[in-house]
């Protein structure tokens, strides 16, 4: 057994991904402090609360040892003193000396009990399931729309800025946002349910912005105007350089932050071509920055996050549409092609109906064109008679006619 089979055995198992990021905020931890003190990025973080990746080995532990839950602290109960005889005839002494007033009963040698101590309030519920039980009934509020709104709000103005880094192209940035949005309104049932609805978004916008047939279209044949500062045009000519897969990959690494493995997935490419694309895509890059191509890999990791981050800051792209926009335009578009489906069933039930009405019942043979027999020509009415044809007709008419007299024509 190896040391981080060890190690992961060691470690308790993790809470669901709710979870994880429920007791993270419980701590009032950030994302960036969780990544800083584990030593990984936050978008590491970010899919380790959404479930689509987990921490293995040593990260593992100390991710756990973070959100662990801190122990509940029980109140003490306060049970009573136990009085003892011996106790309480000591107490009970000075009393027994009063004299006692003839008309009451004699006292007794011991004294009361002390008053029971008030029950001890049953501890409070955890947190967690507190906190549970209204994150709960706050999901059962929320409708598919509100939800809808709420992730497009989130990442469709991050999204339209890393469209046109890849694609170079403002407009056709927003249209493929837009366009993965309305498809994902069209398929809420699946996508709602994904580990990572905004990956699945964007591996969508990129699929769609990425198309080669945007190439036909005039308006999207060339990209748009660079920037005008140096260092920022040189950036953009440098990414747009680059083959669209091995721009795809140093863009979801550097620039959206996630993991060789997860870009492998979302590229539908293996962790290895993941890598090789990454090292050819920064090799490529760094051939026209100098201070990248002596950084150190985290160095030059981390400056090429911010380089991408400021060319896409800087750069104005046009603002999406509302949220309620893009659900009524999918909403349109599914209603349009369901009807044109429906018209295109229906015209050809009648054109096959059509068909079957008109065609004939039986096999008629076609009629075979005329010939000749015994050089003799074919009855086709009047026509131009050939050369053979006319000497044919003078034999015929210079000959006597043989056969029986009676049938013989005679001059009289």
């Amino acid at each position: 057994m190896t040391r981080s089979t060890t190690d992961e055995a060691a470690v308790p198992p993790l809470p669901s991904p709710k979870e994880r990021r429920r007791l993270r905020e419980a701590k009032s931890l950030s994302e960036e402090e969780v990544a800083a003190a584990v030593g990984v990025t936050r978008a590491t973080v970010r899919s380790w609360e959404t479930g689509r990746t987990s921490p293995r080995g040593r990260k593992r532990a100390l991710y756990a040892k973070l959100i662990a839950p801190e122990p509940a602290v029980k109140p003490e109960v306060v049970k009573p003193p136990v009085v003892t005889a011996e106790a309480a005839a000591e107490v009970a002494g000075p009393v027994a000396a009063v004299p006692a007033a003839p008309d009451l009963p004699e006292a007794s040698p011991l004294p009361e009990a002390p008053p029971a101590a008030p029950p001890a309030d049953p501890p409070p519920p955890p947190v967690s399931d507190t906190r549970s039980g209204a994150e709960a009934a706050d999901e059962r509020r929320v409708t598919p729309a509100e939800a809808f709104d709420e992730l497009y709000a989130r990442t469709a103005p991050g999204l339209v800025r890393q469209t046109y880094l890849l694609t170079g192209r403002r407009t056709l940035a927003r249209e493929s946002v837009e366009r993965a949005f309305e498809l994902a309104w069209q398929r809420w049932p699946e996508v709602a349910v994904d580990r990572d609805p905004a990956g699945w978004v964007r591996a969508a916008a990129y699929e769609y912005a990425m198309s080669p047939w945007h190439r036909l279209r005039r308006t999207h044949r060339h990209p748009d105007a660079p920037p005008t500062e140096p260092g920022k045009r040189a950036l953009f000519d440098a990414l747009l350089d680059l083959p669209p897969a091995y721009r795809r990959t140093l863009l979801l690494y550097d620039g959206v932050g996630l993991d060789l493995p997860e870009i492998a997935a979302e590229t539908e490419a293996s962790t290895p071509a993941a890598a090789g694309r990454l090292m050819t895509a920064r090799a490529a890059v760094a051939e026209r920055f100098p201070e990248l191509a002596d950084a150190a890999p985290a160095e030059q990791s981390a400056l090429l996050q911010d380089r991408l981050g400021g060319l896409a800051r800087a750069e104005h792209v046009p603002v999406p549409r509302p949220a309620r926009a893009v659900r009524t335009g999918s909403e349109n578009k599914a209603r349009l092609w369901t009807r044109a489906a429906v018209a295109g069933v229906a015209l050809l039930i009648a054109v096959t109906g059509l068909t079957l009405h008109t065609a004939p019942t039986h096999y008629e043979p076609p009629i075979s064109p005329p010939g000749r027999v015994g050089g003799v020509p074919p009855r086709g009415g009047p026509q131009k008679l050939t050369a053979q044809d006319l000497k044919l007709q003078k034999s015929l008419s210079e000959q006597l006619a043989h056969g029986p007299e009676r049938l013989v024509p005679q001059l009289e």
